[in-house]
């Protein structure tokens, strides 16, 4: 298998215009660099003390032995990766993780364990980038989905570094645009060794784009575990709220709120005491939630100001970090958001792990099997309009029954569809059993 400390190949020249143009512009854009680092650190999107990391720059030693380096872009991509970073570390193979966001920085912290290095990925420069490979000497690159840097796949492709995609995933969005410049888009994806898609869908899309190697593999955010919670602050929370019908609005987006405030103030005439907790995707919109509700005239608590909902709070606005698993089991009905605006939708799995009928929109073309197979079972409910959001929502409240029976067929869907983990795992095993030798070599 290629290494990536072997003697390096050089970037073709046969590059497409557009790639080799990319490169000379990131390259010139690098004396920008502290202008973009302080807006994004006046933005909230910069962690101050680890802005090094965006320059390819670490204070951290490279541990010894073979390093399987996975890169996902935020949030999804990285808890997605959670079961297989697990599998890796049994093997006794150290992780390097990247991301794109604060957020997900955060959630690695907070739900991973400490041995898994976290480091923010460098700015797609050829400098950045280089910096950083040169310091990590990774043996092997995982890519989550979709998330593909130019720079940073030639760069390591001209390291002979073995790249894989895993879980790859391209969207319906995606897929005309990079039909557009399918020359650019088959050049990144030839350098990967092998195509892990989550479905014959994406494996057709990303065959047509220029992936050489494609194999289906399945979904690995059906396979993540259930996301904790704090059991003492759940048994709080229910303390307050004990007798109140609930509902709770998952990773909602701009524009969700007052859909879900306006059916929170239909369904509360016929279910009284109603309270309807929202968790809005990025909780630092949690000030912008409560001033829509404050505009729809109903009262609202914020979590972030370490409230609990009252008697009087109509809506509970859930605006922390890495708490969805603890108001995933403290609600029987959850909303997932991101669908009833064209996003795309949020997963809806961990709910279903931890008990919730699922109601959604109808943008979920993100997860458009997982969707259609829940639906077509009975096991989530879709909410064309905000109409039928009430409707849902309510048959659900009126009825346990329904909601069991929800339930069931949704357990029974995310069973079926499993097994994405042991297929990567399968698919990954040549690479894995190269470095299990080289980590022999090393030890004898």
């Amino acid at each position: 298998m290629p290494r990536s400390d072997v003697r390096r190949a050089p970037l073709a020249d046969s590059l497409p215009m557009t790639l080799r143009v990319y490169r000379k512009l990131s390259s010139a854009m690098v004396p920008l660099a502290p202008a973009l680092i302080a807006r994004r650190l006046k933005q909230g999107k910069e962690d101050p003390e680890r802005v090094g990391e965006r320059r390819g720059l670490s204070p951290d030693t490279r541990p010894h032995g073979p390093l399987v380096w996975i890169h996902g872009a935020s949030v999804g991509e990285v808890l997605a990766a959670a079961a297989l970073i697990e599998r890796l570390r049994a093997l006794n193979l150290r992780i390097l993780l990247t991301s794109g966001t604060v957020t997900s920085a955060a959630i690695v912290a907070k739900r991973f364990p400490p041995d898994i290095i976290h480091q923010y990925v460098p700015y797609d420069s050829p400098r950045y980038v280089a910096r950083f490979l040169d310091h990590w000497r990774p043996s092997l690159a995982l890519f989550i989905e979709s998330d593909l840097w130019p720079n940073l796949i030639l760069s390591s492709a001209a390291r002979r570094l073995p790249m894989v995609l895993i879980n790859g995933r391209m969207s319906p969005r995606s897929f005309p645009r990079w039909r557009r410049v399918s020359n650019t888009i088959s050049a990144l994806l030839e350098k990967f060794e092998v195509c892990l898609a989550q479905s014959e869908t994406d494996a057709d899309r990303f065959a047509a784009l220029g992936s050489r190697n494609v194999v289906v593999t399945g979904n690995l955010k059906l396979d993540v575990p259930a996301p904790p919670a704090d059991q003492a602050k759940l048994e709080k929370l229910m303390a307050v709220t004990r007798g109140r019908p609930a509902i709770v609005a998952a990773s909602t987006h701009p524009g969700e709120e007052q859909m879900l405030v306006e059916a929170h103030k239909t369904l509360a005439r016929y279910f009284p005491g109603l309270l309807t907790v929202i968790v809005p995707r990025h909780p630092d919109r949690g000030d912008a939630v409560a001033g829509v509700v404050a505009a729809a005239g109903r009262h609202s608590a914020q979590r972030s100001r370490e409230e609990l909902p009252t008697a009087t709070s109509d809506i509970y606005v859930a605006d922390t970090m890495g708490e969805l698993g603890l108001f995933y089991r403290f609600s029987p009905i959850v909303f997932v958001g991101g669908s009833l605006v064209p996003h795309g939708g949020q997963n809806p799995i961990e709910a279903v792990k931890l008990g919730a009928s699922v109601v959604h929109g109808p943008h979920v073309f993100n997860f458009s099997d997982v969707y259609e197979a829940l639906d077509k079972a009975g096991g989530a409910r879709l909410a064309a309009t905000p109409e039928a959001l009430v409707k849902q929502l309510g048959q659900l409240l009126a009825d346990s029954r329904t909601r069991e029976a929800c339930l069931t067929a949704a357990e029974h869907v995310v069973g079926e569809l499993g097994g994405a983990l042991d297929r990567t795992m399968a698919a990954l095993e040549p690479y894995l059993l190269q470095l299990r030798l080289e980590m022999g070599a090393a030890n004898a």
